[in-house]
C-alpha cells in the first residue's frame, strides 16, 4: 500500500548496520528492525528507499547487497577482519551513493568512519542517535578529526526527548523522532486475563532489571516468563549465572513456529505446569507478539536510562499494558495510568498490579497507532530529508556533483 506524502518523491540510500541482517522477522536486533520499518514507511509513503546491506537481509525497498551476510551478533570484538568487512561494506555504499541520484542518505552506525574519510560521499548523512551520549564517542570524534579534511554534514536525529537533553549542544541535532512500528502487524488482545502470566523480554542483563522481575513475582506469586538474549559478555553472563537459582525452568522455545495452534502447542503447556519462574530464551518476531498478546502485562523493570524501548510499543500494540520504571524515555511513551503505569519503585510497581484489569487494550493500540507506527515514524523523516533537500546550499552543491557524475558516466574510457 502506497500512502501519497506531502512532498516529492526522494531517493534515501540507507547504508544499514551488518550485526544482523535487515528484516521483518529478528529476535534481538533493535537497530536493524528500525532500519527495516523506515525503510518500510519511506516505500509507502512513496519515496525510492534503497538499502546497502547484508545479502541475508529482506527488504521492502530496493536491495543493494553489500556483503554475503551478516556478522550475527553485536558484542564481537574489533578485530582486523571485521574492519575488513566494514571498510568494505562501506566501500560498496560509496560507490552506490556517487551514482548521482541519491538525494539523502541514511545511517545508525560508523561515524568515525565518516570523520576518518572512509565514508565520504558527496551528499548530506542523516544520522539516527540509538545509544546514550556518554556511549556514542560523538565529542570523541569530533575532538580528533576536527582539523581533518571537509567531511559531508551530518545531522543528528535523537530517539526520545530524553535522549536528546543528553547530546545538547551537538551541532545540527534535529527534532525527535519516536521508532515506529506496524500495529497490524500485532495480534490483538481482548480482555485481560487475571489467571495469566507476567511477561519481561530484552536482553538479559543487570540494567535490563530481570532480577527485578522475578523479585515481584516471588513477592506477588504471579507466574514470570522471561525472554531474551544472554549475549557473549561476561558481565551478562555473569548476571543471567546468578539469576539461575531463581528461575524454576530454563527451556528454549523460539524454534517452534507460529501457526493457528501456538498458544496451545507452546504457551499453554507451560501456564499449566507447576513452574512459576520460566526462562524462555530469544523469541523471533512473531513469537514474542504470541507471547504479548497472551500475558497479562508486561514487566519493564529498567534500571538505566534507556533512549527508548522499543519493547513497549510493541507490548501496547498487543493490547498488553506496561508496568515500568520512570527511568529514561519511558514516560514518553507510556501513558501512566491508561496504557500501563509509570512507577518509582518496586513496591509502586507491585501495587500497580492490582489495577492492571482498569487498563483498556484498546487503548493501549490506539496509542501506539497514533504515536508510535511505521508511517508516523516515516513522514518526520520524509520532512527532515525534504528540509535538507531544499537547502539552497545543498541544492547547488548537489547538482554539482551531479554533473559530475553525468559527465565522468558518458566520457569515453581512458
Amino acid at each position: 500500500m502506497t500512502i501519497e506524502t506531502r512532498h516529492r518523491r526522494l531517493t534515501v540510500l540507507h547504508v544499514a548496520t551488518i550485526n544482523k541482517p535487515i528484516k521483518s522477522d529478528l529476535g534481538y536486533g533493535p537497530i536493524e528492525t528500525i532500519i527495516h520499518n523506515i525503510d518500510q514507511g519511506l516505500q509507502s509513503l512513496g519515496h525510492r528507499s534503497i538499502v546497502a546491506c547484508c545479502a541475508d537481509s529482506k527488504v521492502t525497498g530496493e536491495q543493494y547487497v553489500t556483503i554475503r551476510r551478516s556478522l550475527g551478533d553485536y558484542c564481537q570484538g574489533t578485530t582486523s577482519a571485521q574492519r575488513e568487512i566494514v571498510n568494505m561494506h562501506l566501500s560498496r555504499a560509496l560507490e552506490r551513493a556517487k551514482r548521482g541520484d541519491i538525494d539523502v542518505i541514511h545511517m545508525h552506525e560508523w561515524l568515525n568512519y565518516i570523520y576518518e574519510g572512509v565514508f565520504n560521499p558527496p551528499l548530506p548523512i542523516v544520522m539516527t542517535l540509538h545509544v546514550p551520549a556518554r556511549d556514542s564517542g560523538i565529542e570523541e570524534a569530533l575532538q580528533r578529526y576536527s582539523n581533518s579534511k571537509p567531511i559531508p554534514p551530518v545531522y543528528f536525529v535523537p530517539i526520545s526527548e530524553y535522549q536528546k537533553r543528553q547530546y545538547r549542544g551537538l551541532v545540527n541535532t534535529w527534532k525527535t523522532v519516536h521508532h515506529g512500528i506496524e500495529v497490524n502487524d500485532s495480534p490483538p488482545k481482548q480482555k485481560t486475563d487475571k489467571a495469566s502470566y507476567l511477561f519481561t523480554i530484552g536482553r538479559v542483563t543487570r540494567v535490563k532489571g530481570q532480577d527485578k522481575a522475578i523479585e515481584l513475582a516471588t513477592k506477588t506469586g504471579s507466574k514470570l516468563i522471561i525472554a531474551g538474549c544472554v549475549q557473549n559478555k561476561r558481565a551478562d553472563k555473569e548476571f543471567f549465572e546468578g539469576l539461575k537459582s531463581s528461575i524454576d525452568l530454563v527451556v528454549e522455545v523460539g524454534k517452534h513456529p507460529v501457526g493457528k495452534d501456538y498458544y496451545e502447542k507452546v504457551i499453554k503447556p507451560l501456564l499449566d505446569c507447576d513452574k512459576q519462574i520460566i526462562c524462555i530464551g530469544e523469541l523471533g518476531s512473531e513469537q514474542k507478539k504470541q507471547w504479548y498478546r497472551h500475558a497479562r502485562a508486561t514487566l519493564f523493570p529498567i534500571q538505566w536510562g534507556e533512549p527508548f524501548g522499543l519493547v513497549l510499543i510493541e507490548s501496547m500494540a498487543c493490547g498488553t499494558p506496561v508496568l515500568a520504571f520512570n527511568e529514561g524515555a519511558v514516560p514518553e511513551i507510556v501513558v501512566d495510568g491508561e496504557t500501563g503505569f509509570v512507577v518509582d519503585s518496586l513496591s509502586e510497581m507491585i501495587a500497580a498490579i492490582d489495577r492492571i484489569d482498569s487498563i483498556d487494550p484498546r487503548e493501549c493500540r490506539r496509542h501506539v497507532q497514533n504515536s508510535f507506527s511505521i508511517i508516523s515514524m516515516a513522514n518526520k523523516y520524509s520532512e527532515l530529508y525534504q528540509q535538507i533537500v531544499d537547502d539552497p546550499k545543498y541544492r547547488e552543491t548537489a547538482a554539482a556533483d551531479r554533473r559530475i557524475v553525468l559527465r565522468n558516466l558518458l566520457s569515453p574510457a581512458a
